[in-house]
């Protein structure tokens, strides 16, 4: 009945479409109104019909569907991307053989040429990348699955850790806040001393920014089937405003990557600034910083007595060293995935694969270990609660100073180097805004942290 009119499309799907050769031989194979619903005929080439058209497939290709959705293409359909690739797109509507076959649209000979309708620069390695593969799978490709388990394994060791280590903070910082330990440590009148100077203070301003703005726009990505994750998309403009919106904010994560790389290399080399790499200035864990762990846990459990903080603790250095591993792992994933055609020119095709496991899982780590641990590290402990504004205005009180950094209060004492630190206290005005912008931060990021648990609980 439907040929009638679409002799065009009638022929095709008798001689060119599994669907059609299947009901031929023994009238089981899908016909027109399984994919073009009888009641309600639209025009398949709007926006909401192609967005829509994935899930009209999976009702009968059900495990194809759950690796479409997990894959790039997916998840950019599914939240209202409509130039986004969709399954018609590649294994055509009408024309849709076996890959085995031929005149397949998706046979190795002809991916170039497919792939090539929306990817510019198609070669032999993009066309090898695998749109449906299953990282869980050893038996999709070995080597993306080693990729997946390494990078699960570190997502759950980190936060299996981290939990379990602020866990038994909280309670012990509870008991202490109760007996009065940290008194001295809140006492903002009188003398303050400068811990950052304001070079260090921008360059967390852009961190926090950028990070906040590459975390609303990455999130509902990940967690696409979310119920937040749309009207967040919403929020932000649209899938395609929060793509730019991402690519920005990665260029300026980059940047101060460079900078603060370039910094760094200018102090040792060209100024010869001591102490850079090893020393209690150093970010490089040393001995002490496994020996206060160890104290600390004692302290956590009541068997021993805090440990003398220094310039840096080993909470600090991991949040530090962390972000140099997070920029990179996921700067790198996230350009394989940003200039395909690029990296493909030198790399095989899974490696696409592998990028997007690494972006997302890395991503998920980055923002759970920030919202959850590195939130609680320096704002939300008993201690420091509500917040500690130090990042924000660079200065402490002396009198918290002497207290949670005793050995370098100690060393700028006998150096002669205290008056250097000595600084006038914040002006209103300072903290105002630095408890503005903090709040606005946190709230963001309490906000992204709470979707995160209802996305991985629902």
């Amino acid at each position: 009945m439907c040929g009638t009119c679409h002799e065009f499309l009638l022929h095709d799907w008798q001689e060119m479409s599994a669907h059609g050769l299947v009901w031929m031989e023994n009238e089981e194979g899908p016909i027109c109104t399984d994919c073009h619903a009888s009641h309600d005929i639209v025009d398949p080439t709007t926006a909401a019909s192609r967005i829509a058209s994935p899930d009209n497939c999976g009702g009968c290709h059900d495990a194809y569907l759950g690796t479409f959705r997990d894959s790039f293409h997916g998840q950019a359909t599914d939240l209202g991307m409509a130039k986004g690739a969709v399954c018609a797109d590649c294994h055509t509507p009408h024309q849709n053989l076996p890959a085995a076959d031929p005149r397949s649209s998706v046979h190795p000979d002809n991916l170039i040429e497919t792939c090539g309708q929306c990817h510019d620069n198609v070669n032999e390695n993009f066309v090898a990348f695998q749109p449906h593969n299953d990282p869980t799978n050893p038996d999709d490709h070995y080597g993306v699955y080693i990729v997946w388990l390494f990078m699960t394994s570190l997502l759950i060791g980190v936060f299996v850790f981290f939990g379990v280590h602020d866990l038994l903070w909280l309670q012990r910082s509870w008991v202490g806040l109760k007996r009065g330990e940290f008194d001295e440590e809140k006492v903002t009148n009188g003398q303050w001393v400068r811990r950052f100077n304001m070079m260090n203070v921008r360059t967390h301003a852009v961190i926090i920014t950028t990070f906040l703005i590459l975390a609303l726009t990455g999130l509902p990505l990940k967690f696409h089937a979310a119920p937040w994750a749309q009207t967040l998309m919403n929020l932000l403009g649209g899938i395609d405003m929060a793509r730019a919106l991402h690519r920005i904010a990665a260029i300026g994560t980059f940047g101060y990557m460079l900078f603060h790389v370039g910094n760094v290399a200018w102090r040792w080399i060209v100024q010869r600034e001591k102490g850079m790499f090893w020393g209690p200035n150093s970010m490089t864990p040393q001995p002490k910083d496994f020996k206060d762990f160890i104290a600390n846990m004692r302290w956590f459990l009541y068997l021993g007595e805090r440990p003398q903080g220094d310039r840096w603790t080993y909470f600090e250095k991991f949040d530090y060293l962390a972000v140099f591993w997070g920029v990179a792992i996921i700067g790198i994933s996230g350009l394989a995935l940003w200039l395909p055609d690029l990296f493909t020119t030198y790399l095989p095709g899974w490696v696409l694969n592998a990028a997007h496991v690494i972006h997302s899982d890395e991503a998920l780590l980055a923002t759970g270990f920030i919202f959850f641990f590195h939130f609680f590290h320096t704002h939300l402990r008993p201690e420091s609660f509500p917040m500690d504004t130090v990042i924000f205005t660079g200065k402490m009180p002396l009198e918290r100073f002497k207290h949670e950094r005793p050995l370098e209060y100690q060393r700028v004492v006998e150096n002669g180097e205290l008056d250097d630190y000595l600084v006038a206290p914040p002006r209103p005005r300072q903290l105002r805004r630095a408890y503005i912008w903090g709040t606005i931060a946190l709230v963001t990021g309490i906000a992204l942290a709470i979707g995160i648990i209802w996305a991985l609980l629902s």
